[in-house]
């Protein structure tokens, strides 16, 4: 990392940095482990004290020891994942109304507060990049950056097809209605890791509709980006900037081509490494919220919670675990 030749090469710099904080935080784990068994191995001497009172202390310290050692195991396991370096990155979260009309609009604003009621009660950071309003109040679509360490790694077991079970507020007779929303959760890509050769690009701009005052209608400050090999296009307009829009419609492509990418290599790969979760499938159904039973079911593991209220509220930590738990078993 020193050298002249790895300096003048900002993205050879940055890969190289990311590996060595890697490496540095497997060493250090490492010698945390060493450690934990070093001393679990003196406790294990005192269990055969002659002292009743010794003894116990022995067994609850012995048994505080072999927890940590567990967890820095699997911290190990985590640092050692290929995958590792993906997990650590922010993450861009795309959610789209589905099957069900307005109530769909309306299940994506639900789903798109949960999560934020997350993000603010772990530390985490959320800037909305694009959203699509309903005229009910709800999202056709929105999208937005989640910050903060681990994002991509807790959130990428959203990515999937949510099931809402409800009585809609629009509905006289009172019946029960199913709606879906779809979520796709991308890491983000910086620069660095991704360069789009401007030559691919072409670049629209367009006044912007939709909520924002006077200004949004007398300027273009509207953003569409099209990649003319790929054919995507991404559209920005809630900013009343045209850099800003620019910018974070960037950040949105730059994510969804390098998503398309690592498809194409898990498309290869897939009879030889199965994933179980996470694999960027959405077409599966991931999660019910039965609003009348007070249910929320996880069916990739068979979870089921009965406090509906609470995960909507942003209260995740159980499945979130859970989720970690089955993929890291797996």
């Amino acid at each position: 990392m020193a050298s002249g030749e790895v300096l003048k090469d900002p993205r050879n710099y940055a890969n190289l940095s990311r590996e060595y904080k890697r490496l540095e935080r497997l060493a250090q784990k490492y010698e945390e482990y060493d450690r934990l068994e070093g001393e679990i191995a003196g406790v294990k001497e005192l269990l055969s004290s002659p002292e009743a009172e010794l003894r116990d202390v022995a067994e609850k310290e012995l048994a505080l020891l072999e927890k940590r050692l567990a967890a820095v195991r699997n911290e190990i396991d985590d640092i050692s994942n290929p995958d590792y370096e993906e997990f650590q990155k922010n993450c861009i979260v795309e959610i789209r109304a589905g099957a069900g009309g307005a109530e769909a609009s309306l299940f994506a604003a639900d789903l798109f507060r949960m999560y934020q009621k997350y993000t603010e009660n772990h530390g985490f950071r959320s800037e909305v990049l694009s959203s699509h309003p309903s005229e009910i109040g709800g999202f056709k679509e929105i999208i937005f950056l989640i910050s903060g360490e681990n994002a991509y790694r807790l959130f990428r077991f959203e990515k999937g097809v949510h099931r809402v079970q409800r009585i809609p507020k629009t509905e006289a007779g009172g019946r029960i209605h199913t709606s879906t929303a779809t979520v796709a959760v991308l890491p983000e890509v910086e620069e660095t890791q991704l360069a789009i050769d401007p030559n691919d690009l072409r670049v629209d701009t367009f006044r912007a509709g939709g909520h924002g005052g006077q200004n949004v209608n007398k300027v273009s400050s509207a953003v569409r980006l099209t990649h003319l090999p790929t054919g995507m296009v991404v559209v920005c307009q809630d900013e009343r900037s045209q850099h800003k829009n620019r910018e974070k419609a960037m950040k949105i492509l730059r994510a969804r081509l390098a998503e398309a990418e690592q498809e194409k290599r898990d498309a290869v790969i897939h009879e030889q490494r199965q994933k179980q979760v996470g694999t960027g499938d959405r077409s599966e159904k991931i999660r019910t919220y039965n609003f009348p039973q007070n249910r929320v079911t996880d069916h990739r593991i068979g979870l089921t919670l009965y406090n509906l209220e609470n995960v909507m509220d942003g209260d995740l930590e159980e499945v979130f675990s859970k989720l970690e738990e089955y993929e890291r078993a797996d």
